[in-house]
């Protein structure tokens, strides 16, 4: 073999090494087998779901029409399209879009052009000669391009890293999403809950100064006496007492819900501003299994996303200890103006190029401080899952504590309701004494606001059930359901 030939073939070798031997460093990603997510308590039914009124099945996308309610569903779109909180989260899956792009195009082709003219007085000496030379005309022209190759994937890790990133940020986006759909639910549910409370608090108040009146009448007949007509407008001032706070609570929700469309309290619609019947589910919230509410919750996606990013990150701390790969060429021409483009200007090049920089300067440690994150990603996801479990199974305990103390108070308005009728008519026939009449509609007026503070507080906890299981993320019905962690080979990333 020629001398020529040798150097060809030494020339060419990192070229076919590269091209036969590319190599992934670091971990492949898959969910960790010891993760939460695949532990039994992850799985199966949702501890309390036996003991409050819910149904099995999977949570819609849209739960919010669940209330058949046409201002509710206007509010809700209206808030997906205005909020400035999903603004911000489009704003950062933009950017997070965007360095996909940019890892993306990371290694491969390159290249440079550059192109000088000046005058110039060279230096002789660094040319080895001891007379001046002439002050001249001198370019430089030269184009090079070279590629690179990802030898040990640490471009493709980056790009891995990147993807999953982008991924969490979407999940963000979601959560981002729901969190919206159910403040708007909630604030739209709080300004009725107060209206009907109000409602309820004016009719008791109408109710007890037509007692008022019957006892003065009463009194002036004879029959009656100072102290019952005192007795009475004392608890009309009570019930009076109460109209304010109901009337602040619905302006405190119509205030929050304007924010939340990013509108004026005034500019809200009427059927909101005078809304006072508190809007009812049309079936039982379906509430699905442990896999499934992991499936939907985007915090859990996020957190399995930030996982994966880790991961990839192991890999390209590994690749920076191994050296780069580039072949390259170029074509220039550098001399006197006059002589550019001649054989005495013209040059070229064509080779290989490997650099290494040895794993010196803390190299090691930064592949460390990776696996490190790593284990600290796995223990946040671990955290993500049991924090959604414990919300979910908190939000049914409330939601059935709250649902049986309603149906007690609704059977207590109902006797409380009987007795004060039987009282007031033995009283207004002279067989009963004021007090117990008085005593009768104070239970009855009491009863009844309790009834409904209780429903209002029913409503708000199926609410936050609808937001501690996650749904209502998706755009659209079209849109396919995540795959549940460790059920599909996670190790290949999907582009957004």
């Amino acid at each position: 073999m020629t001398r020529r030939s040798l150097w060809r073939a030494f020339a060419l070798a990192p070229l076919a090494l590269a091209l036969g031997a590319c190599m992934n460093l670091g971990p492949n990603y898959t969910v960790p087998k010891d993760a939460l997510v695949n532990a039994p308590l992850a799985q199966g039914p949702i501890a309390g779901a036996d003991r409050a009124p819910v149904a099995q099945g999977e949570v819609p996308n849209d739960w919010w029409r669940l209330y058949n309610d046409p201002t509710l569903d206007q509010l809700v779109q209206q808030a997906l399209q205005s909020n400035t909180s999903l603004r911000v989260a489009a704003a950062n899956l933009a950017r997070s879009r965007a360095a996909v792009e940019v890892a993306s195009q990371q290694g491969g082709f390159s290249g440079n052009a550059s192109a000088g003219v000046q005058r110039a007085q060279v230096s002789a000496e660094q040319y080895l000669q001891f007379s001046k030379v002439p002050v001249g005309n001198l370019g430089d022209l030269g184009v090079n391009v070279s590629y690179e190759f990802d030898l040990f994937g640490k471009l493709r890790r980056g790009v891995e890293a990147a993807q999953a990133d982008d991924e969490a940020v979407l999940a963000a986006a979601d959560l981002a999403r729901i969190t919206v759909v159910a403040g708007v639910v909630q604030a739209y549910v709080e300004s009725c809950s107060a209206g009907e409370e109000l409602a309820i608090a004016q009719e008791s108040l109408k109710l007890q100064q037509q007692r008022v009146a019957l006892t003065k009448r009463l009194r002036d007949a004879g029959r009656g006496n100072q102290p019952d007509v005192t007795r009475g407008q004392t608890q009309v001032e009570t019930l009076a007492a109460d109209i304010p706070r109901f009337e602040g609570r619905r302006r405190v929700a119509q205030y929050q819900l304007a924010m939340l469309l990013a509108r004026a309290p005034s500019d809200l619609p009427p059927a909101v501003l005078a809304c006072n019947r508190l809007p009812k589910l049309n079936q039982p919230i379906p509430v699905g299994d442990g896999a499934a509410l992991l499936r939907r919750r985007p915090d859990v996606r996020e957190a399995e996303r930030q996982l994966a990013s880790s991961t990839a990150r192991i890999g390209v701390a590994m690749a920076e200890m191994y050296p780069s790969v580039s072949i390259g060429a170029g074509v220039g021409s550098i001399g006197l103006t006059d002589d550019l483009f001649s054989s005495k200007t013209n040059s070229w090049s064509f080779g290989p190029l490997i650099s290494w920089t040895f794993p010196v300067n803390g190299q090691r440690a930064r592949v460390q401080g990776a696996q490190a994150a790593t284990a600290g990603a796995l223990a946040q996801f671990d955290g993500v899952v049991l924090n959604a479990l414990r919300e979910t199974q908190t939000s049914l305990a409330t939601y059935a504590a709250d649902d049986q103390r309603a149906d007690a108070l609704r059977t207590a308005y109902a006797s409380a309701q009987q007795s004060a009728d039987e009282t007031h008519r033995l009283y207004a026939a002279g067989r009963e004494p004021f007090l117990s009449d008085l005593d009768a509609t104070r239970t009855l007026t009491s009863a009844h606001a309790q009834v409904a503070s209780a429903e209002g507080q029913v409503a708000l906890d199926q609410v936050k059930l609808f937001l501690a299981l996650g749904g209502g993320w998706q755009p659209d019905q079209e849109k396919p359901a995540p795959a549940m962690p460790g059920q599909a080979d996670q190790g290949k990333q999907v582009s957004q």
